[in-house]
């Protein structure tokens, strides 16, 4: 896993970021937007994982478009993610773009160490996830859900399911007392990524300080 840093060190938020290869050329814009929509100083630490569906997954899963199935890496990384967790005085917040986005759910249910989730149109269609994650406890002060108001709007029949399942999570969320939005995007899945992991960035940063 490689790990790209930016701003201080010694902000009292970092925000731990899965990213794909994808993702690197807008990292510098969305951190961009995140300083406009908050004053609150943070470091950005983007992991970068070497195969999406493998280390981003909880399980495995058959694939749902292409050929490549999904294993499951999830557990391995997260124990390299939690390395990075061991500031003291300090919130850690963990996001994403989609699978990362359900990474971060998944996450948030295994380990008490993230202040805040930034789910960004998380893979929440990912097989089995819903129901999983409500026989869980989510160990997060807050959590931010967002979707495109498009990506439900497919013909894929997994991921056409993604809608009903964002929608389903943030009731649970609600009914067990967590403080969380869900937010709607114009656009489909793959319309200003890092702007739309900006807003959620910054929106977990300002519900922490209340």
């Amino acid at each position: 896993m490689d790990l790209y840093e930016y701003g201080s060190s010694q902000a009292p938020v970092v925000l731990i970021q899965m990213v794909g290869e994808h993702d690197l050329p807008g990292i510098e814009r969305e951190i961009t937007e995140i300083q406009r929509l908050t004053d609150i100083d943070f470091q950005l630490i983007a992991a970068k994982v070497n195969n999406w569906n493998q280390d981003l997954s909880p399980w495995n899963a058959a694939a749902v478009f292409g050929k490549e199935e999904f294993g499951n890496g999830a557990k391995n990384t997260l124990k390299v993610v939690e390395k990075l967790c061991v500031g003291t005085n300090k919130y850690y917040c963990i996001g994403g773009y989609s699978m990362a986005g359900l990474f971060a759910l998944w996450a948030a249910s295994q380990t008490d160490r993230f202040a805040g989730i930034a789910a960004a149109s998380p893979s929440i269609w990912f097989p089995g996830f819903l129901e999983y994650l409500k026989r869980q406890k989510i160990q997060g002060d807050c959590i931010y859900l967002s979707l495109g108001d498009k990506e439900e709007k497919t013909r894929n029949s997994a991921m056409a399911q993604v809608g009903n399942c964002i929608r389903q999570a943030y009731a649970w969320l609600n009914e067990e007392g967590i403080r969380c939005t869900l937010e709607w995007n114009t656009g489909g899945h793959f319309k200003d990524t890092d702007l739309r992991t900006a807003k959620a960035f910054a929106w977990v940063m300002e519900n922490l300080r209340r």
